[in-house]
């Protein structure tokens, strides 16, 4: 008898989860497959139907007619640009708050720890008035420096997160044997830490190449947009008939998350845990 309830348990268990990725997965699947139909089909198929073939044009479409290329290389270009800053200013700042000792440490890393809690609307007003002032509006910098800013703070938590974590024996042989601190940080601390640094580099780049808050504040020139706004003006350019190409855009827009999860998932998983059990 308890056998069987063990069993009923663990299909229940199943199915719940089946119905879960199902949920996750198809929309995806439905996604990709809308972007392969040729115009017609959204006419004379229902919106569920699979694809006949394979549509390449409406790819084609999007990053040609559509500017899909120039708004994919906006958010590439500034997303791997506040990646290297966030990278290397948090894993020096979380390095110096956790196994440096100096006066102020403990304050510095409240003063980071309170900026997750900052919601971003409430400073798009103000950040808006400095970079007009600055003549920033319009450019590149005014996302960068935001994307910085506010991805910052919780860089840091998770990189002191696996510091805490890290032995102190291991630096103190390092620095008994001549180690410098520079050197210690660079060719002892960062290679231990490769999971940490490459949890921030995912998390930040989904952030980032998702923004549409700040791009949509500070940018409006064209040639300036990011992906993300570039997909709001999409249907300007083709037409709300144009549905192909519209998901094709989008498709675009998702690809690259997908293939960065995907390689780095283990890594992902290993950086997230990493300083839940100190050892």
């Amino acid at each position: 008898m308890k056998k069987g309830k063990i069993n009923i348990k663990s299909i229940l268990i199943s199915l719940f989860t089946l119905v879960l990725v199902i949920i996750e997965v198809y929309p995806i699947f439905w996604m990709l497959t809308a972007s392969l139909k040729q115009p017609a089909e959204f006419v004379s198929k229902p919106a569920y139907a699979l694809n006949d073939g394979f549509y390449i044009k409406n790819y084609i479409d999007a990053w040609t007619r559509g500017n899909m290329a120039v708004f994919f290389k906006n958010s590439l270009i500034n997303t791997l640009v506040a990646l290297l800053f966030i990278v290397i200013f948090s894993v020096t700042v979380g390095f110096a708050v956790t196994k440096m000792d100096w006066k102020y440490k403990d304050q510095v890393a409240k003063y980071f720890g309170m900026g997750i809690m900052v919601p971003v609307a409430t400073a798009l007003i103000p950040l808006f008035q400095i970079y007009n002032k600055m003549h920033l509006i319009n450019t590149r910098s005014s996302l960068i420096i935001a994307y910085v800013a506010f991805g910052l703070s919780l860089s840091i938590y998770l990189v002191t997160g696996f510091l805490r974590s890290l032995p102190d024996e291991i630096l103190e042989a390092a620095v008994v044997d001549g180690c410098g601190i520079y050197k210690l940080m660079w060719t002892i601390v960062v290679p231990l830490m490769k999971n940490a640094i490459v949890t921030v580099l995912v998390l930040q780049f989904f952030f980032k190449w998702n923004d549409l808050i700040f791009s949509m504040t500070f940018i409006n020139d064209t040639k300036l947009k990011t992906i993300q706004t570039g997909l709001l003006y999409f249907q300007d350019e083709f037409g709300a008939k144009n549905w192909g190409a519209i998901f094709a855009s989008v498709s675009m827009s998702v690809i690259p998350m997908l293939i960065v999860y995907m390689i780095l998932n283990k890594a992902v998983i290993e950086g997230m845990t990493a300083g839940a059990v100190k050892g």
